[in-house]
């Protein structure tokens, strides 16, 4: 089944999700056929350039960012953001700005498809498109970096781009403790940055992640404060290139959107 309006493609798949137990062999079998076939379209162009308004401001930092925007949690029938809260599903800015757009959506949904359904060709699309990049911005005069959860929580560094592109700056936000330790402890790529997104359900690692030596992020709910639980709360919304913070920090962000309205636990109050 394929059909060009989202609704239909979410509530199908959420109806294959609900009956999979009502499936007999044959029947699951089907489904796993229909999961690793679904359509897609493959874009013309992978990654945003400083075409936001959060990215942009790093531009006075002397800095020009590349962001991929993909599909979160399960929208394009694969879930690409595993460790989601229920607060951080109802908070995510996946429909701000241009993501209001079903256009945009789409979009996205087809970028998600194709780097799980044909990786080979999305990664030579995105090293082509990394290279363009790094021209843009030697032309700019600004230092080029890349985040590329955007708004998914893929562990990239398992792809090879980092070192394939050891003078590039990578980092991003990430929900999956093992990664932060990772990244904590040396393990990752050093031109890889990961901070730890703290939400309801995780501030027990959350804070062991501080006390390692690393840097979490914390959405509050009308300002920030300057300490919380003894950790200093740095503004994260002057710029979003969090590898340039200092160690055991709290990149504090102030609540927007729908996350204004969450009382999950997800937004902080001070």
């Amino acid at each position: 089944m394929y059909t060009r309006c989202i609704a239909c493609q979410v509530r199908y798949l959420d109806m294959l999700n609900k009956n999979r137990m009502h499936f007999s062999y044959s029947g699951i079998k089907t489904e796993r056929i229909i999961m690793k076939k679904l359509k897609f379209i493959k874009s013309k162009k992978l990654l945003n350039i400083d075409n936001n308004a959060k990215t942009v401001k790093g531009q006075k930092y002397g800095y020009l960012t590349a962001i991929l925007y993909l599909a979160p949690n399960n929208q394009s029938g694969f879930n690409v953001c595993p460790q989601a809260s229920n607060g951080c599903k109802k908070a995510c800015l996946y429909t701000a700005g241009h993501g209001a757009f079903s256009n945009v959506q789409q979009g996205r949904i087809n970028k998600t498809r194709w780097y799980i359904q044909e990786r080979d060709t999305f990664l030579d699309k995105i090293r082509k498109e990394i290279d363009a990049f790094i021209i843009k911005a030697k032309n700019k005069n600004l230092i080029p970096c890349i985040r590329l959860n955007g708004t998914s929580d893929i562990s990239w560094e398992n792809t090879g781009l980092m070192e394939e592109f050891k003078n590039i700056t990578f980092y991003d936000y990430s929900k999956i403790y093992k990664r932060a330790l990772s990244y904590v402890n040396g393990k990752l790529p050093s031109n890889y940055h990961i901070t730890y997104s703290l939400n309801e359900d995780n501030k027990k690692e959350a804070f062991d992640i501080l006390k390692k030596g690393g840097n979490i992020s914390a959405v509050f709910r009308k300002s920030l404060p300057k300490k919380y639980k003894g950790y200093k709360v740095i503004n994260a919304d002057l710029h979003d290139l969090r590898f340039l913070d200092i160690k055991n920090t709290i990149a504090g962000l102030v609540a927007k959107g729908k996350a204004r309205k969450d009382y999950s636990g997800f937004v902080l109050d001070n």
